[in-house]
């Protein structure tokens, strides 16, 4: 890898740093497309979405121990969503790594449509709606399964999911997306452990130069903005949150 995609992928890793905290990210949405974008040879799409898990894992672990040292973390809603967030992540990493690369792309882009037609045709997204409200046992059970197979399948962790399920129960935007970094463990740490597992490089599809590149970025910025992500208001974090996915879609768009 040359000077200059490093560089990019560093600079990336920054943004990423900031959707991790603000968003609850991860790093998915920023990183799968960049990483495609300068990856050559075979399975790019792959590539991108093992290293993207990988940085998951440790830029989700950084930004918990932050939100947990802010109070923002609340049992009720984590456990036991996150064990079935865990079980769906291993059918999804699976499939994923028997899917093609293109397919992938393709579904990849879908599920950005659509996670953005809905946050803002539906309501309860944009703006908070009543108290927060309990998960119900289906929620928690089905749809934490599903949440984990969707989100390791596409190797974005599942704050694209837990964000806006979160966000109509009635929780702050600030709330909704700190927990979502826990939330995204699971679907990290099996993700990663799959796709290392699979491929034909040393450490399968994972490319460790591009992921040290992006930590490289995103760990400073987390303990940055980690400073000023209270100062929010809820309605403009929101409508930030879809703007962000609309400029990941239409990365993965021009990238196609």
């Amino acid at each position: 890898m040359g000077p200059v995609p490093t560089l990019v992928l560093v600079l990336f890793g920054c943004l990423s740093g900031v959707t991790t905290v603000l968003f609850g990210f991860g790093g998915g949405f920023v990183t799968v497309p960049v990483v495609a974008a300068v990856t050559t040879g075979v399975d790019p799409m792959h590539i991108a979405v093992a290293t993207s898990t990988a940085v998951m894992v440790v830029n989700s672990a950084t930004a918990t121990v932050v939100q947990a040292r802010a109070g923002r973390l609340r049992r009720e809603y984590l456990w036991p969503l996150a064990a079935f967030i865990a079980m769906g992540a291993v059918a999804g990493s699976v499939t994923a790594a028997e899917t093609g690369d293109p397919t992938l792309r393709v579904l990849f882009a879908t599920y950005l449509g659509v996670t953005i037609v809905d946050s803002v045709l539906r309501g309860g997204f944009l703006r908070s709606q009543g108290d927060p409200r309990p998960l119900s046992p289906i929620t928690t059970t089905a749809g934490g399964a599903g949440i984990g197979a969707v989100a390791s399948f596409l190797g974005v962790g599942g704050s694209v999911l837990t964000v806006p399920l979160l966000r109509r129960k009635g929780l702050a935007m600030a709330d909704a997306t700190a927990m979502a970094n826990p939330l995204s463990l699971p679907v990290a740490v099996i993700g990663t452990a799959v796709y290392a597992s699979a491929g034909s490089g040393p450490v399968g599809y994972l490319d460790p130069l591009a992921g040290a590149a992006l930590l490289a970025g995103s760990l400073p910025t987390i303990a940055l903005v980690r400073r000023v992500a209270d100062r929010l208001p809820d309605r403009v974090h929101a409508i930030a949150y879809v703007l962000l996915l609309a400029t990941a879609l239409l990365a993965v768009a021009l990238g196609s």
